[in-house]
Parts: structure tokens; sequence; C-alpha cells
């Protein structure tokens, strides 16, 4: 009898300990938020209900705690500090302050984790796509700690000119790469309009919704991607020369293609439409202007300048 009145007095003192205790803590949207007292966890519905953020709460009784403020920086950097970190890099908003994101370096997320996969990070505070973060896990969720600011920007901004293109995931090229840079390039990408319009027409064309294009006329083109746009057939030329496509216009027998070189400097040339051979390259070519394509000849404009 004796040890039952002791862990009712235990409990009774638990629950007014409680009742005295601010604790800090993260909330999701519509989530809840849960502390520790006496070794025994506690899970509380935040008041207010839509309360998102870093906050200090009280329990108002054993299932909801309401919000005294927002936490501070150096509350928050406190608590953070205590949480394993990862590098991740931001792929896409999945509601609200929550981004998935794809590691940095899938041996390190192995090691430290025992797993490789995206992952959702909470309270994303500031970033957009391809930013590489500094996240801490909990055991159970990450949440976000800051930009990653000593990070190099070249393959952020790589990436988000890619995306710009609508390159595909396995034409992606450019200096610093890393596999971990093209699984999060690939889950973005995904997310566009114009890659699930062009899956949907393919998808099409596959289940005979849509009549493929005549190979002959493919021939003229001087394509073999039946889905291939004029843009994509340009983009895909230049871009394997190392050039990048600004716009192009219709000439009748050819287009009037506007491009830039690795180092920006702009160019014009006329690029017939059968076989994408230089008409005019806009430099002098000493008259050998339909020796080359468009993929050589921005090596040759490259070595120029």
């Amino acid at each position: 009898m004796a040890d039952i009145d002791n862990l009712l007095n235990q409990i009774a003192a638990q629950e007014t300990q409680l009742q005295d205790t601010e604790f800090l803590a993260p909330c999701v949207q519509g989530g809840q938020v849960r502390t520790s007292v006496a070794n025994l966890i506690y899970t509380f519905t935040p008041q207010p209900a839509d309360f998102e953020g870093w906050g200090i709460f009280r329990p108002v009784d054993e299932k909801m705690a309401e919000v005294v403020s927002e936490a501070s920086l150096p509350q928050l950097a406190e608590y953070l500090n205590l949480l394993k970190p990862l590098r991740l890099r931001l792929a896409y908003p999945l509601r609200s302050l929550t981004w998935l994101a794809y590691p940095i370096n899938e041996s390190d997320m192995q090691q430290r984790l025992g797993m490789i996969k995206p992952v959702p990070v909470h309270l994303v505070s500031e970033g957009a796509a391809f930013e590489p973060i500094i996240a801490r896990f909990d055991g159970t969720a990450f949440w976000f700690d800051e930009i990653d600011r000593r990070a190099e920007p070249q393959p952020t901004e790589q990436l988000r000119e890619q995306l710009e293109q609508v390159t595909l995931p396995d034409q992606v090229r450019f200096a610093g790469m890393t596999p971990e840079m093209v699984t999060v390039y690939e889950l973005v990408l995904q997310q566009t309009s114009a890659y699930q319009e062009r899956e949907q027409h393919r998808r099409q064309v596959r289940e005979g919704e849509i009549r493929p294009q005549h190979p002959q006329r493919r021939r003229e083109r001087g394509g073999s991607n039946p889905d291939q746009t004029d843009e994509q057939r340009l983009r895909d030329a230049l871009q394997m020369g190392g050039g990048r496509l600004r716009t192009f216009r219709d000439r009748g027998e050819f287009w009037q293609v506007e491009w830039t070189t690795r180092d920006r400097e702009s160019h014009t040339c006329a690029i017939a439409k059968g076989d994408l051979t230089v008409m005019s390259s806009g430099i002098c070519l000493s008259g050998c202007d339909r020796d080359f394509d468009l993929q050589s000849l921005v090596g040759v404009i490259e070595a120029r300048f």
C-alpha cells in the first residue's frame, strides 16, 4: 500500500511541476509539441492551434499548451546545437514551411543516420530550390538551422539555369557537378509543368492517343526524337558545345539563333533547319561557315575568344 501511495505522490508532484514548466519546442502547421518532465514525455496541442514556428510553451492542462512567446535566436541556437547537423540541398516546398531536401553527401548521411533518401525539413525560414542548408536531426524529424553560406554558390546557379532550360537529368553537365546534385535536380524538375507536360505527351504517344511524327519528317528536321521541339534541338546542340540558347526566330528556311558562350559573350547566327548547318556564323570564318554545324560552331567561337 505504501508503494502505491508513493507512486501517487510522485505523479501528483510531476503534474504540479509540469504546470509550472515552460519549454521550448518546434511546431509545424497543424502539429503538436512535446516535452519531457521527470523522464516522462508529454504531448500537447498548441494554443493558438495555427501556431507554426519555434515557441516557448506553458502547459494549460495535460492536453494543451499555450504559446508564451516565440523563441529568441540565442535560445534557438542553444536548442539546435544539441541536435545532429546534416548538410542538405533544398528541392521544393511540400507545404507551408516544410521543404523536401536531399543530402549534399550521400556517404555522410549513410554514416550518420544509416539511410540515404530525400527528407522533409521543417520550419525552413529562408532559402529556395537548390540552396544548400544545414539541418538538425532530433531522431525523428529534420529542422532547419541555417543556409550553408560556406558552400560554393556556382552549383546552385548552374542547377537553376539547367532547370530554366528544362534540361533532362542525364544531360546536365557543369564543372563541380556531383551525383547528389543530379538527384536533387531530378526531384525539382519533376515538379515543373514543362516536364509534366512532356511526360504526359510521351505517355500519350506510347498509348497511341497521339500519332508519332512520320520518320521521313524527322529525318528532314535532322532529329531522331519525335517529342523533341525545335527549341530543344537548338538548346541541346548549343549545350553539347558549351553554349546557352537565349532566343531564336523562324526566318523561313533557317533559324536566327541568339546564344551565349560560357563567358556570357553574346552571338547571333543563321542555322539551317534540316541539319543545323551554319549558314552564317556572325564571325569571319573565311567563307567556311557551312563546314560547321551549331554544336561545332560553339567550340570554334570559344577557341577564338
